[in-house]
């Protein structure tokens, strides 16, 4: 059985952009054993090679293919349902290639799509030309639903207030992509010619990294150096397959054991 891993970021492998002790020897060791994985993130600002750069300088080398972001399963995912369609899109560069990577044509007149996700440029002029863009027909559609993301003085809005603003303005709902969604769990598995069932989700969050490996129906790995402590725990329906205090705990012969063995059970 070929297994593959999906591992978030944030809280996982780094944390306020330090690394986190033991993170690249369990990535180190992945690669060693040419063991397929992908670092998957619900940001869409940047670009893939961006985010690889941004690993190595926390001490983590990898290619630019071990990254997956939710603007690539956004825009995968729209040209099946539409090929060659077109797209307002409300973003940074990262979103930005990912269309154009994928056949769509960035317009703001009668698009198939508005398409929300981070950015820095966000004014009541983009706001509203969207929202009489969805009021004329297009459909809304949004990288993630984060209401906030952390900076280095705080928060700020994220995509899911922007997506919330123009649900109330136009009475529209919001398709997302992003984790918790199995489409991405499932383009990021099909990325790496796994079959999804087969992943491993690695990651410190139960509304979106343990929630989309249980929607998927893959197995997953609670670390707790980041959003979630073990007493959070008694508050969800769902569980993880395995927690850990860290990433540093995992070795990944132990790790498939354990879950194959819980697997038979």
């Amino acid at each position: 059985m070929k297994r593959g891993f999906l591992i978030d970021m944030d809280g996982v492998i780094y944390k306020n952009d330090q690394m986190i002790d033991g993170a690249d020897a369990f990535i180190d060791r992945l690669l060693s054993l040419n063991m397929p994985f992908r670092f998957l993130t619900n940001n869409s600002q940047h670009a893939r090679r961006d985010i690889a750069t941004k690993l190595k300088c926390t001490g983590i080398e990898v290619d630019e293919s071990h990254i997956f972001t939710c603007a690539m399963a956004t825009a995968r995912f729209l040209a099946r349902q539409k090929a060659n369609g077109t797209a307002y899109v409300i973003g940074e560069g990262g979103l930005l290639r990912a269309m154009d990577h994928n056949g769509y044509s960035i317009v703001d007149s009668k698009p198939d799509y508005v398409v929300v996700g981070e950015g820095h440029s966000l004014t009541l002029e983009v706001i509203e030309k969207a929202t009489n863009l969805i009021d004329g027909g297009a459909k809304l559609i949004a990288t993630n639903l984060y209401a906030n993301s952390p900076t280095v003085d705080g928060i700020r809005p994220g995509c899911g207030a922007y997506v919330s603003l123009l649900e109330a303005a136009t009475g529209a709902r919001a398709f997302s992509v992003g984790k918790p969604s199995p489409i991405i769990m499932r383009l990021a598995a099909e990325d790496m010619e796994v079959a999804a069932e087969d992943i491993i989700v690695i990651g410190d969050t139960m509304e979106t990294d343990i929630l989309g490996g249980v929607q998927v129906g893959a197995r997953s790995v609670l670390v707790l150096t980041g959003a979630t402590s073990r007493e959070d725990l008694g508050r969800y329906a769902y569980q993880p397959d395995l927690v850990v205090e860290s990433i540093a705990d995992l070795n990944e012969r132990t790790l498939l054991s354990h879950l194959s063995e819980k697997s038979a059970a």
